[in-house]
């Protein structure tokens, strides 16, 4: 058999199907791939052998038995530690949750394992999804395959990592302002975040909840695709979900994988058209575009004015939210619990726990957000923000009057090193300079890999209007089919 791990989970899932491997040699294979490299990479903060292995031999069954199974049935996939699985440890990136095993399923989870895929464990992330580095996990720092000394990208590092390393052939991130597809970008991988309501955020701990969009990663747009269709569709105990089907995001991919795009018309968006990102990342974006054109799409340039106060609004109403959710976290209903000795009161302890549990990323975010929604403040902070929002929504309804689809570099730059962003918060921020509109808007984006800066990767960013994912997924696809997937070095 070959390696199953260096294998699209479209071709794995062939050949499990095909009778030429069992899904528990697939998955065996993986955790053989994770034994051997990720004390280097750490892109798991908890590998469930022993529930994959079952999950696995599960699926085996069913098939002797002659049931009919889903298209990724026996691939294994990489959840994100943000969202519940029962009985698995789910911290969030952080310590306040450390030990915690959920009761329940997250709706995204309940689908994975409907789809009859094998979740080989939960990856590492910034803590509670704040963060472009993953640097800010209470459990240390995941590597970027292409180069450990650099960061993977954030929230999501450890979902993008796993894919690039070949430790998973699928993975699901969570995407708040650009936490799949920043990720995707300086993995070499691909990142789509779903439409906002396309996916449920039931079991996703929350940050902030307006933005929040749990969403398929992969190393084929035609991959995302497929994981994008078990997981998504209306859930009732959501009630921010939409109550309508998933777009075809399966029959779009494979259109785009024919390589044309007749007709399309991409916007061009001039205020990302390079102010302040690396020469050698708009080089590859360039190169990219031209390929595009060169299977028949057209290039409009399209005008977002309100997208320069993306950047400030976004870090007005996240914060915001998540000072609010964050709440929660008090030491009284469950993880960490600090101080509790019968002599400290209530109030202490509630404090204890959260100095000792809270790292200094979330403690910053919850003190922005606790400000902007303080009396007095809150129209001057977060009423404001709110109408920024608005603006750049009108921004995106104009600018696909003009323009099937919007497009834009994913990130100003490639990974960087550990370390060099962490003493400046607002260097940090500027990973998700493209990403964030996208987010305050409520459509969906993908990020594509469009070539090589320095030898890293570099990815595309495809914008689409609501519920019209499917359209990021065909220009994606016929990126993808000039451009082909990209290989980080041996580890």
């Amino acid at each position: 058999m070959a390696d199953v791990t260096r294998m699209t989970a479209t071709e794995i899932a062939a050949l499990i199907a095909g009778g030429e491997a069992s899904a528990v040699e697939v998955t065996q294979a993986h955790l053989d791939r994770i034994a051997a490299v990720d004390d280097r990479v750490h892109a798991f903060l908890h590998v469930d052998v022993d529930g994959a292995l079952e999950a696995a031999r599960a699926v085996d069954a069913k098939r002797a038995a002659g049931e009919e199974l889903g298209p990724l049935a026996g691939v294994p996939v990489a959840v994100k530690d943000v969202l519940t699985a029962k009985g698995v440890p789910t911290t969030v990136g952080s310590k306040i949750l450390q030990g915690w095993r959920p009761p329940y399923d997250s709706t995204i989870v309940r689908r994975l394992r409907a789809a009859g895929t094998v979740m080989l464990g939960k990856t590492n992330m910034d803590e509670f999804a704040m963060g472009s580095s993953t640097e800010y996990s209470a459990y240390g720092p995941t590597g970027n395959p292409w180069d450990l000394s650099r960061i993977p990208g954030g929230s999501g590092g450890g979902s993008s990592a796993a894919l690039a390393a070949y430790e998973a052939p699928l993975a699901i991130g969570s995407d708040t302002g650009g936490s799949i597809r920043q990720p995707g970008a300086v993995t070499g991988t691909v990142g789509a975040k779903p439409t906002y309501g396309g996916t449920s955020r039931y079991g996703l701990v929350a940050f902030s909840s307006s933005l929040d969009t749990p969403g398929p990663c992969a190393r084929t747009v035609l991959d995302a695709a497929l994981l994008h269709e078990a997981i998504g569709g209306h859930d009732w105990r959501d009630s921010t979900s939409i109550p309508a089907p998933v777009p075809d995001v399966v029959a779009a991919a494979r259109a785009g994988a024919g390589g044309d795009l007749t007709g399309v018309r991409l916007g061009l968006v001039t205020e990302f058209s390079g102010e302040g990102a690396e020469p050698g990342v708009m080089a590859a974006f360039r190169d990219a575009v031209d390929a595009l054109t060169k299977l028949g799409a057209e290039i409009v340039e399209v005008s977002c004015p309100h997208f320069q106060y993306a950047l400030p609004a976004y870090y007005l109403i996240a914060p915001s939210e998540c000072s609010s959710n964050l709440a929660r976290f008090d030491g009284v209903r469950f993880g960490l619990r600090v101080g509790d000795d019968g002599v400290h009161s209530l109030e202490e302890v509630m404090s204890l726990t959260r100095d000792a549990g809270f790292g200094p990323e979330v403690k910053r975010r919850i003190m922005l957000g606790t400000y902007a929604l303080s009396s007095g403040y809150y129209d001057a902070y977060y009423g404001q923000a709110q109408k920024v929002r608005t603006l750049i929504t009108r921004d995106f309804t104009a600018a696909f009057e003009q323009a099937d689809v919007l497009i834009s570099p994913t990130t100003p730059f490639v990974a960087f090193p550990f370390g060099s962003r962490t003493s400046d918060p607002y260097q940090m921020y500027l990973a998700d300079l493209f990403t964030i509109p996208t987010n305050l808007y409520g459509g969906p984006g993908i990020s594509v890999p469009c070539g090589l800066s320095e030898g890293l990767p570099v990815g595309l960013q495809i914008m689409a209007p609501t519920m019209a994912d499917d359209r990021m997924y065909r220009v994606g696809a016929a990126l993808e089919s000039v451009i082909g997937t990209l290989t980080p070095p041996e580890l």
